[in-house]
This record gives C-alpha cells, structure tokens and sequence, in this order.
C-alpha cells in the first residue's frame, strides 16, 4: 500500500522565507514527489498553531509519514516528534530537512536556496518512505548519586540532592572538601568573605545524613549507564584513622618538618608533614605526606605516632579500592590556572615581586601566610604602587584564545584591596574591561571613584632594567596604551598577574572514563550550549561549575544546583527512557577483531571474551554510526540509519539529475 506523506515547510519568520521562496517550495513538493499527499507552509511550525496543524492532518487525512522542512533537528526534533505521537502516529516516522541551517543561511542567492531546499526536501520523502517504526525502552534508577569535586558547584549539588532525602557520594581528590573558594579573601563584588560564605556550606555537607565524604580519594572507573553506573574509587591512605581522630591537631603542633605548601597556601607559606589543609576543613582530619615525613624517608621520628592522645596514626595504612552503584553522575571537577612561567616576558619566577593571582589571593586572606598584610617577597615591605596585569594566558593565540570570564572582577577586588591595605597607587593593565554581570558594572565605578588607574593595552614585558630616572630598584610595565595612542613605561614596586583558567590536567582523561568529550581546550562538553549546558551526550552524566568552562561563583552555584534538579527530576521518575536509535552487532557475523571497541566514542561497545564477539550496550550507545562504518565484517547496522534509508536519500537528493524536466520546471518556479 502506497504511503501517505504530508510535507510541512517553515518560514522561521524570515530565517528561512528571507532566502528561500516557501511558497514555490510547497508547491512544487505537493505537484511533484510521489506519495505527498499534503503540502503546507506555516509561518512558524514550531508554535502550538503549527504543531496543532500536523496533529490535525495525521488524524484526518491518514497521514503515515510526515516531513517537516524547518531548522535543525538539534533543536526541534523531539517537538515534532511529539506532535506525531500526540496524534498517535509512530515519532519516528517522521524525518526533519534541515533547509535553515543548509540553504537559507549558507546560500547567497535566492534562486539558489529554492532549488537546494527542494533537493532536502525531495531528500527527506524517499527516506522517510523506508523508515520503521521504533520504540524506546527504559531502565530503572538507582537513587544514589555520585558527585565528583568538592568545590562549591559540587558542595551545591551535594547538599540540593541531600536535602530532598536522596543518598549521595561526594569525592573529592584533595584532603579537605571546598576547592579554590576555600583560598579567596574576598568575593566581588559584594566584597563579602569567602569563608564565612563557604564554611558553613561544608560543615552541613560534613554533618549530613544522607552524604558520605569520599575525600583524599580519585575517580578510577566508571562502567554501566544511566541509571546504574558501577564506579570504582581509590581512597588514598591518609596514615590516620578518620574514625578515631578528633582534628585536635595535637600531631601537626609535634611535627618536626616545615615543608613549603605549593597547594593550598599557593608556595607563599609553609605547613608541616602532618597537615590539616586550613582550620576550616571538612572533614579535620589531617594527612601526612609521605613525600616529606621524615618517617618515610629514613623510618625514624614517629613523634605524632607517639603523641597522638587517640592513637590514630597509622604509617602501615594502605590506599582502598571503594565500588559503588549510582544512578547518576555529577562532575564537578573544577579548574586550574595557568602557569605564569609560560610567559617569560612577565618575569614570574625571575623577578621577585612578581605574584600570581592565587599568590596574592592568599596574601590578601587574614588567615593567609602574611596574616592579610600585602608584602613584597622580603616580607617586610608594603608596595607604594601595584600594577595589575589582565589576560595572562587568555586571550592569547599563543595559550588560550577564550576570555577566563573571572580576571577583569578578580582584578578590581584587588585593586579595592591594595588601595584599603596600604594606600598603594594601582594601575590596572586590561584589553576591554568585562564587567557584565549583576552589580559588576557598579563595582567597576567605584574603583573609579577610588583612584584605580586603568591603562587600556596588553603588557609586552615587564623589566627590571632601568632606562629612565625614577626607575631604579623598580619593575617597569611596558606596554602601549592604546586610548593615548604611545607606549609607556610604568614603574612599580609589585604586579600581579592575572593568570587564565585552564582545564584540569586530567580533564580529558576523566572525560574517557566517564564516556564524555571535552572541548578543543579540555572544557567538558555540554549536550547543548543554551538548552542544555549541564547534561552531557552520555545519559546520566552531568556537569557543574568550571569544569565546562570559566565561571564565577554564582554561576557555579547556579549550575550545581540545576544538575541536582535534572537528577532529582530522574529519581523522582524511577525510570529513564532509552533513545531506541541504537547500533546492533550481528553476532553470528561477528568475527571478534575489536574494531568497533576501540573507535566507539561513548564506549557503548563490550567485548564477550568467552563468546568471543562484541556486544552493544543499548543504554550507552548514541546511535552516531561510528562503528556502522567501521565494522570490516558489516555486522553492525545502526537502527534509523540503515543502508535502504541512506540510499533513499541519496536517491532523493539528486532528483534533478533523475528527472531533468522537472528540474526545469522548478529553476523556473525559484526565478518567479
């Protein structure tokens, strides 16, 4: 029985109608292509009017496939889709031309764009002709959440999660939970303390019911899909039993061995080999670093051993291997910053009064290695005059090209900072001020207003070299200012460099365990950079904070707690719907070569070592046909893409080359 197809064309306002001539396209679709019983336009298909039309056609005129000629099934495929299953015809007997996107935008003429969206469309009906009906399965839910990074996106989704009674697992690789909020002084551009905000977050996630703290430990495996992961972690030992250990810091008071502390006090302070990362860290209990006890080094000393009034030192204490089953997976992993040294002409490292941001964050914190005095390195000497200098490291084709979003307020609450603590001259070193957020702009003016001179150009070098009187014994910033239109050479006693936000160096790495991708620039990938920034393509699979990309701290609270809401949406649901546009292995064609293990992006595949074949997971495949193609045996066929509907299209796409007298007709059509 021959198919009956209705064939929808969008204008999209003018994104489509303004390049394309809708009217000569529906026309000729309705006269020309086999099948098409209905032919319509509408001015925008995606709105309920719209919808309402292909509901009503399916009922009343029989349809069995439809065509929808608009813009990207990224975006509007699963509205369509809908509209089908609301009028109670299969969702997946209907298939999207995408003419915005692949003519009206990227076509100059109009003649031109007509002809290419009735090949799309022409396109679009013989494949639909040959696609199946399809239905999604669906997998229950464990209600067991694992959060991955303590900072305060995870602390968030942590306590969003606990809160609404869900049991949840917050891993975290370093000793205490709070990530780099825990370092800052202040936050802008309130100017309010960052610990006082902080802490008590940490002391409710330490003290909750429904958490357990996984801290001091590392992300080993991941397997299974949504709604039942297996995950492996390393709990590392800490050399002291978290059970009996008050925090009294009895054993960090008796520890013989300084060491400088490159973590947390940013090497600007020292702390011992037994250490508790700050006072107010969750949990409070410390860890020795093997690296530099004096024990693990020549198996002597042993003083917090034998003092300890609990006896909870334990040098013969081993790392833990921890499985767990959870639902969902939250990573909120966080960033780093770029190392100044990577930039020579800026003299960090070489020249002494040089600092980083996170170095002079720490200086600035009263509970900081100079108690909140700003010091230069003799540790004696307040600056007269600070220069501050933005996109160290972003900005730059040479190191990072996108903006760190964070430094040009991170810069001003510096400013605010140096002036009120030592009455310093500040000159702020910028490429385009960015204050575009609440109250940012406010805060901007009142620097102004307190005498922060801002200089508009990037800084070529910073030198001790003195040329000019008044130099000597000073750092001089040289850069052209691009508002007075010369180059200058300013002298000062201290800059600070604003160094970018990067990735975590093993972004990546915990992106394949986890069966997501990362951006060029090792950002975790979002499934949609505005309709869905906090879920991945992996199902189950969630992102918070900076480790999608540079962020301050309201936006990183804002999207843990929204990754809290989409996997409290699940378990509230009990069941996750599985997309049924999957790769299937044919098993008895399969050889066992492995091939498709190896390539599949969202390691979907396994491999039966007693069966010797491949196997699909259904819950984690995408359907994106990677293993389709590479199969050398062709024993994958991947469902809504089989070799029928591919050659359909092709066959549908060249139907000027078919049929050239109604190619004719149609060129004149788009020329009317």
């Amino acid at each position: 029985m021959a198919e009956r197809i209705g064939v929808y064309v969008c204008h999209c306002g003018s994104n489509i109608a303004g390049m394309v001539d809708v009217e000569a396209v529906r026309r000729w679709v309705g006269e020309n292509l086999e099948d098409v019983v209905v032919s319509k336009a509408n001015r925008f298909l995606c709105s309920s009017p719209g919808q309402g039309m292909i509901e009503d056609d399916i009922k009343d005129e029989g349809l069995t496939r439809v065509v929808v000629a608009a813009c990207s099934p990224h975006l509007h495929e699963t509205t369509f889709r809908r509209a089908c299953a609301n009028a109670r015809l299969n969702p997946y007997l209907m298939q999207m031309a995408n003419i915005r996107e692949h003519a009206s935008w990227v076509t100059s003429r109009r003649d031109e764009a007509t002809m290419k969206a009735i090949a799309l469309i022409s396109a679009a009906v013989e494949r639909v002709k040959c696609q199946q009906p399809l239905q999604p399965s669906s997998v229950d839910v464990n209600p067991q959440t694992l959060v991955v990074g303590g900072g305060i996106a995870g602390v968030q989704a942590t306590l969003e999660l606990a809160d609404a009674g869900y049991r949840v697992f917050l891993l975290e690789r370093e000793p205490s939970i709070g990530g780099h909020m825990a370092q800052f002084d202040k936050t802008f551009p309130t100017l309010d303390c960052a610990a006082c905000i902080l802490t008590p977050r940490m002391s409710e996630v330490g003290q909750h019911e429904n958490v357990t703290l996984l801290t001091y430990s590392e992300l080993e495996s991941v397997s299974g899909s949504v709604g039942s992961f297996h995950v492996t972690i390393r709990k590392k030992a800490r050399s002291v039993n978290e059970e009996t250990c008050t925090g009294c810091g009895y054993c960090e008071d008796k520890c013989p061995r300084k060491v400088l502390d490159t973590e947390f006090e940013a090497g600007m302070g020292y702390r011992k080999a037994i250490y508790t990362s700050f006072p107010q860290a969750v949990p409070k209990v410390p860890v020795v670093d093997r690296d530099s006890c004096i024990w693990f080094e020549r198996g002597k000393c042993g003083a917090c051993m034998k003092l300890c009034p609990t006896g909870s030192i334990d040098f013969e204490q081993q790392d833990q291997t921890i499985e767990l089953d959870v639902g969902n997976i939250i990573l909120a992993t966080g960033y780093s910053t770029f190392d100044a040294r990577r930039m020579p002409q800026y003299g960090y490292g070489r020249l002494a009064n040089v600092f980083t941001s996170l170095e002079f964050e720490r200086m600035c914190n009263a509970a900081g290695p100079t108690g909140g005095k700003i010091l230069l390195r003799d540790g004696r000497t307040q600056p007269k005059s600070v220069a501050i200098v933005h996109c160290v490291g972003s900005r730059d084709k040479n190191y990072n090209h996108y903006c760190s979003n964070i430094c040009c307020m991170s810069a001003l609450k510096f400013g605010h900072l140096a002036i009120e603590k030592t009455g310093a001259e500040v000159f702020s070193f910028y490429i385009d001020m960015r204050p575009n957020f609440k109250d940012y702009e406010e805060f901007y003016q009142r620097l102004l207003e307190e005498g922060m001179s801002f200089v508009r150009g990037k800084v070529a070098e910073v030198t001790d070299a003195s040329r000019l009187p008044g130099e000597q014994g000073k750092l001089i910033v040289q850069c052209e200012d691009t508002l007075l239109g010369r180059q200058r050479r300013i002298p000062v006693d201290m800059v600070v460099l604003m160094s970018a936000l990067e990735p975590r160096e093993d972004s990546k790495e915990v992106g394949l365990k986890c069966g997501i991708s990362c951006s060029m620039a090792g950002w975790f990938t979002e499934r949609h950079p505005k309709l869905d920034p906090v879920a991945t393509m992996t199902d189950g699979i969630f992102i918070a904070g900076a480790c999608q990309g540079p962020k301050d701290i309201p936006a990183s609270v804002s999207q843990g707690a929204a990754a809290a809401a989409r996997v409290q949406s699940m378990i509230t649901r009990g069941t996750v719907a599985i997309e049924p546009i999957v790769a299937t292995i044919h098993e008895e064609n399969c050889s066992g070569c492995r091939v498709c293990n190896g390539l599949c992006p969202f390691s979907a595949i396994e491999f039966d070592a007693d069966q010797q074949v491949s196997r699909v997971v259904a819950a984690l495949c995408k359907g994106c046909g990677t293993c389709v193609a590479a199969c050398p045996a062709q024993a994958i066929s991947g469902a809504h893409f089989d070799n029928d509907q591919i050659m359909a299209e092709i066959k549908g796409i060249l139907w000027d080359a078919r049929r050239p007298e109604t190619a004719g007709a149609a060129e004149e059509q788009s020329h009317d």
